[in-house]
């Protein structure tokens, strides 16, 4: 049974043709996920691309546990699972097994297979917000908090092809050890709209995006599809969306913004990606 703070929902996988086929609400019903951060809740949504679960956790006044649900028919929720929580409200903590980090904006906790996670705010006025990322694990690995400064930082682009940017990698083969969960971020400078173009597709691994640090009224379209078939879906500020591994996952903003992308598949190789070359796209 699921406890009474927690909801969630299930999204199958969709086929290239199948994709191409769908209209506006079709691809928002199967690729879009808002309504993460609600007040004294946690929202899960499992995905049956490479199992990956990604969700939101908004403590307020009473810290939230991370319990298990249906889906993954495991009694605890990381009983066969290991976790990645990025805040990107105001200061909260992680309590991992007894063991308690305070994560300031933009800071990471890593959560190993077999651990029992729970979440606060600092203060309610201004509560935590945890971006949740969870994805099968083989072993138990060490849990790690990770600050914004700690990850490796490449500043890449430029402006005069408007997607200069900062790409923060918290979790990569040199740093923090996972089972299979590739986590970062990517903060775009004033003036630069553009993210991944051009754009790549990589078959061993599925990408959730999360974009975030918008103001209410500006929004980010974000290309999906196979690189001779694109849509797009219409994203607001902290909206996440699942990129299958056969899609390409790029998007172009009405102002600069900041996005968290995450993988969870075959392997953990930065570069094991396959570039689309621009003639191609359609």
């Amino acid at each position: 049974m699921t406890a009474s703070h927690i909801d969630y929902t299930i999204r199958f996988a969709i086929d290239p043709a199948a994709a191409a086929r769908m209209d506006t609400d079709a691809l928002r019903a199967n690729f879009h996920i808002g309504d993460l951060f609600r007040q004294g809740r946690i929202s899960l949504t499992y995905s049956h691309y490479d199992r990956m679960i990604v969700g939101g956790a908004m403590p307020v006044d009473r810290p939230l546990a991370l319990e298990t649900i249906r889906p993954t028919g495991t009694a605890r929720f990381l009983e066969r699972r290991e976790l990645i929580a990025v805040n990107i409200g105001g200061p909260g903590r992680i309590e991992m097994n007894g063991e308690s980090f305070r994560l300031e904006p933009r800071d990471m906790a890593y959560a190993g297979m077999g651990e029992d996670v729970t979440f606060s705010s600092e203060d309610p006025a201004a509560p935590a917000k945890f971006y949740l990322l969870s994805a099968p694990a083989h072993q138990a690995l060490p849990r790690r908090h990770i600050r914004i400064g700690d990850a490796k930082r490449l500043d890449l682009g430029s402006a005069a092809t408007s997607n200069e940017r900062s790409i923060f990698q918290f979790i990569h083969p040199e740093g923090v050890k996972t089972c299979q969960l590739v986590v970062g971020m990517t903060q775009l400078a004033p003036g630069s709209v553009w993210n991944t173009m051009p754009c790549h597709v990589h078959d061993r691994r599925m990408e959730a995006y999360l974009y975030f640090d918008l103001d209410d009224s500006a929004r980010v379209l974000h290309l999906m599809g196979e690189p001779s078939e694109t849509r797009h879906i219409v994203m607001a500020r902290e909206e996440a969306v699942l990129s299958p591994p056969w899609s390409i996952h790029s998007g172009c903003g009405t102002a600069n913004y900041a996005f968290i992308w995450a993988m969870a598949g075959d392997n953990v190789d930065y570069t094991d990606v396959e570039m689309v070359p621009m003639e191609t796209m359609r």
